[in-house]
């Protein structure tokens, strides 16, 4: 079975957008959006992807990348 890997670092750096405007946009803590931006969460609230696409103007699957186990 495979996993799900975030992308939201590399969304960052393409938007030019801090950690901190970005979190303060989402209106999520500096240390989620941290855990979410290192692919250290198990989950993540379709809210906050959907506040996550709506402030960075992507998709989910900008975001979100399906990888297989090898």
């Amino acid at each position: 079975m495979g996993h799900i890997i975030l992308r939201l670092d590399r969304v960052m750096v393409e938007r030019k957008i801090s950690l901190n405007q970005l979190a303060e946009q989402v209106g999520v803590t500096n240390v989620n959006l941290s855990k979410l931006k290192n692919n250290r969460v198990s989950a993540i609230r379709f809210s906050t992807l959907a506040a996550l696409c709506q402030t960075l103007h992507c998709q989910p699957g900008d975001i979100l990348e399906y990888q297989e186990d090898e």
